[in-house]
């Protein structure tokens, strides 16, 4: 991995981390930020010894959202031009399992990246939120899509249109995040997590998540072709015979990933 400005990197056996570095800025996304994030986790997507990532930032904040002094005078051809949003959104084409280890503030932009995420674990003191309508605009990077998916239109339409926060049992409490960590458990939890994802099957596991994902983006009928046609596929696999052999056997499993 490069030296990066305002992300950290780090692999801990099968497991990459990209940690958020830009505190004074409490991780505000602006253009450097968002592409070594997005660069870090490409990296890790195409390493073979990576089989889970965790996303996270620190014990005050996760991510506040966009910085707004680099976009707060843009005109409506600047922001078509650039697509301004797109970038982001490049984490969820993330074809391995991400897990945000959330703490503190993730509001805005924030709440759109754990939302990319395939698993959220986040600490007592996390603060979820799409707060940009009082800033008079939406959410660009998928929030008003992904929240709905998660938690219906009713709660969505609540929290996109009055910009409120919710707390962490909030959150829990209406499907948002996975579940609650105490706060000085919360990276131990994610990396045992991480590293459980990682030692199973890499194909299967790649192919679980696109299969879910196909949930939001197809009718029902298609997404579940979809899903035979990998679940049919992954009979090809020495980790299908592995997996079915030790089970019958009533062993321990070893399998290739």
């Amino acid at each position: 991995m490069p030296d990066y400005q305002y992300i950290l990197t780090e692999s801990i056996a099968e497991v990459g981390i990209v940690t958020l570095n830009r505190p004074r800025q409490m991780n505000a996304f602006n253009d450097i930020i968002t592409r070594e994030m997005i660069d870090a986790l490409n990296a890790f997507d195409q390493d073979d010894n990576i089989g889970c990532i965790i996303i996270t930032g620190n014990e005050k904040c996760f991510a506040a959202g966009a910085d707004l002094k680099h976009i707060a005078n843009l005109e409506f051809a600047d922001a078509y031009r650039t697509n301004l949003g797109a970038d982001i959104g490049c984490v969820a084409s993330v074809r391995k399992p991400i897990i945000a280890a959330v703490s503190g503030i993730a509001l805005g932009a924030g709440t759109e990246l754990a939302l990319m995420c395939d698993i959220i674990l986040a600490s007592e003191s996390a603060q979820f939120g799409l707060p940009e309508v009082t800033l008079g605009v939406i959410p660009g990077a998928g929030g008003t899509q992904r929240l709905s998916d998660r938690v219906g239109k009713a709660r969505a339409m609540y929290y996109i249109l009055t910009g409120r926060t919710m707390s962490a049992p909030e959150a829990e409490r209406i499907g948002l995040i996975t579940q609650i960590v105490p706060a000085e458990k919360l990276m131990d939890e994610a990396r045992a997590l991480a590293a459980e994802l990682a030692a199973n099957p890499r194909l299967a596991v790649m192919a679980g998540k696109e299969t879910v994902n196909q949930v939001a983006e197809m009718p029902l009928v298609e997404g579940l072709q979809v899903e035979r046609r990998l679940f049919h596929g992954l009979f090809g696999t020495a980790d299908q015979k592995e997996g079915m052999a030790a089970f019958a056997e009533r062993r321990k499993p070893k399998f290739n990933q």
